[in-house]
């Protein structure tokens, strides 16, 4: 305990050493970093005010975090370190790139540092001298929005689901990009049979734009958030296989929050209160240094101490604001084998938390939708007012139905072949939760909503598309 403490403690006061000679070289320069730092969170990369920093300062930041690398085994105890040097990382990108016509390119002791926090960052078969980092960013199609999904052949089937009901029901054109660890992953047949059901699908190995060293993506969650980073589109909606819309995915850039700040996340279920203290205690200790946002003041998970906050089935990131661009390394991270098995995926169930906890710490604005998690089904029975089911729904700022996980099907833990049309839905409510996958959860003390006729038909048309597909390429 006590050289844990310590190392906490020897990792703070360096951190803080480099910090201040980091910024009393801008406060000392031709302007002043502090007055333009908040620009950062709303403007594009290419339009970020470029501050002086000497380069002997940047060298010295750059050997420091090349020297005292945050490595494990505790791995838990430096989330929020990582955090100050993204942010560090961040200031230093803004005030030391230089743009050409097509290009930016990031000085050599950004790249190096970089490479040295996230190694993944390495593309295979290239140089460790290369501009990763440049060349990431400048791989991005400017203007560029679209959605990106992770799939393996486990949930292949719903991924068939997923694009037939965007191009032949609810007409978007977003192009799409499906990502991959390896061939085993999604095989060609799984890839041939996707490119036949809808145009504009690129397919994208992820072990080909990222070293698999530090990732060693398995068929889990951990490639979502690599998956966002690598994308070609400015503009991501990382999407699960399994969601399933009520309107267009488009409509996810129209929101106010996402406009505001780039991102928008969806909230889990408000379950478990209390029940997981060393979850608190571990996300506590890591904000110590860092002010909550307003975001996360607003969070019942964090100020009322529920389980579970955020729902990661969509994602959507302006990966054009800078502050989003170098905060999904820290996601990443998170994501990476050694981190996961450590503590990521010990302390949190899955990708999800990573992905507001890596913005916090990054001093990162993020958004979340209004409601947590909603339920969508049926009456639980004749005259009741309890809406019951299996799945999870989110609303829009509307208060229209937009999206819900786990598949068209009704239970698809347990049964693989039966579809279902919900009637109702219900927000705000209190959940009585199945004690497991199999067994039906409902909500209780909310408005019961009735679906509308436009959203019956959408579904109705959705699932005999899948239907179809399903005899098409004999998926069950």
């Amino acid at each position: 305990m006590y050289i844990l403490q310590a190392r906490r403690f020897a990792i703070f006061l360096t951190g803080a050493i480099v910090t201040i000679i980091f910024y009393w070289a801008h406060f000392h320069s031709e302007s002043n970093i502090f007055q333009h730092h908040r620009q950062y969170h709303t403007l594009s990369i290419s339009s970020v005010p470029k501050l002086s920093t000497s380069d002997a300062v940047l060298d010295g930041v750059a050997k420091y975090f090349i020297d005292y690398k945050l490595d494990g085994p505790e791995y838990g105890e430096v989330f929020g370190e990582l955090g100050r040097r993204v942010q560090i990382l961040t200031d230093w990108i803004g005030a030391n790139y230089e743009v050409t016509e097509r290009n930016i390119t990031f000085p050599k002791s950004v790249e190096a540092a970089t490479q040295s926090m996230f190694p993944f960052i390495q593309k295979p078969g290239s140089s460790k001298d290369a501009s990763h980092l440049s060349n990431l960013r400048n791989s991005f199609v400017p203007g560029s929005r679209g959605i990106v999904m992770a799939l393996g052949t486990i949930d292949f089937r719903y991924a068939c689901h997923f694009i037939v009901s965007l191009r032949n029901v609810l007409n978007s054109s977003l192009p799409v990009q499906i990502m991959y660890a390896g061939e085993e992953d999604l095989p060609s047949w799984n890839r041939q049979v996707l490119a036949f059901l809808a145009n504009d699908i690129e397919f994208v190995d992820i072990l080909t734009v990222f070293d698999d060293v530090s990732m060693q993506l398995e068929r889990n969650w951990a490639i979502k958030p690599f998956a966002a980073l690598a994308s070609k589109f400015e503009q991501v909606i990382m999407i699960d296989a399994d969601a399933v819309f009520l309107q267009p995915p488009d409509e996810l850039f129209n929101q106010h929050a996402y406009k505001e700040t780039g991102t928008l996340f969806f909230h889990d279920r408000l379950l478990w209160q209390y029940g997981f203290p060393e979850r608190h205690e571990w996300w506590g200790r890591e904000m110590r240094n860092n002010k909550p946002s307003q975001t996360l003041m607003k969070s019942k998970v964090w100020t009322e101490k529920f389980a579970e906050e955020m729902d990661s089935g969509v994602v959507v990131l302006d990966k054009r604001r800078l502050p989003i661009f170098t905060s999904l390394f820290h996601v990443c991270w998170q994501n990476t084998k050694a981190v996961r098995d450590n503590t990521t995926y010990k302390m949190t169930y899955g990708d999800k938390e990573s992905w507001w906890f890596g913005m916090e710490l990054c001093g990162v604005p993020y958004s979340f939708e209004k409601h947590y998690g909603a339920m969508i089904g049926h009456l639980r029975g004749p005259g009741s007012k309890d809406v019951c089911s299996f799945t999870i729904a989110h609303a829009d700022q509307k208060e229209r139905l937009l999206w819900f996980n786990g598949s068209l099907l009704k239970n698809k833990h347990m049964d693989k072949k039966t579809f279902e049309v919900p009637t109702h839905w219900m927000a705000d409510g209190k959940w009585q939760k199945g004690a497991r996958k199999v067994d039906l959860s409902c909500m209780v003390g909310g408005n019961v909503n009735v679906l509308t006729g436009g959203e019956n038909a959408i579904l109705a048309k959705t699932i005999e598309a899948a239907k179809d597909v399903d005899k098409l390429h004999s998926l069950i």
